[in-house]
């Protein structure tokens, strides 16, 4: 898969509001990972809708998920967040014509 159709992937998983609700909820939540059954609680949907969201989520890498004992903990994947934001700014300054001298709206100044 390349990048381009992998941030795809990651897009159209965002693009569900429950994903992208779930996907906050698990960025604020602790270092160590959110529980499977405190991300149920706060959501309020049934276990099997809430692992097909999740395992969406993972499947694109904005979640890790490990088990601890039997329970399982999601983390946001900061890496994979951070370069679908990447990719979002690449060239942004360039206006589209490769010169950093034409302003956008993401870089007024032309900088």
């Amino acid at each position: 898969m390349t990048p381009m159709e992998q941030n795809a992937e990651r897009f159209k998983a965002l693009g569900h509001p429950l994903r992208l609700f779930i996907l906050r909820l698990v960025v604020q939540g602790p270092e160590g990972g959110t529980p499977a059954g405190e991300i149920q609680e706060r959501v309020g949907i049934p276990a099997s809708t809430l692992s097909h969201h999740l395992a969406c989520l993972a499947s694109t890498q904005l979640l890790r998920v490990e088990r601890d004992g039997t329970t399982l903990r999601y983390r946001a994947d900061f890496q994979s967040l951070h370069a679908l934001t990447d990719y979002l700014w690449q060239d942004c300054c360039s206006g589209g014509q490769g010169s950093a001298e034409v302003p956008t709206p993401c870089c007024p100044s032309g900088n």
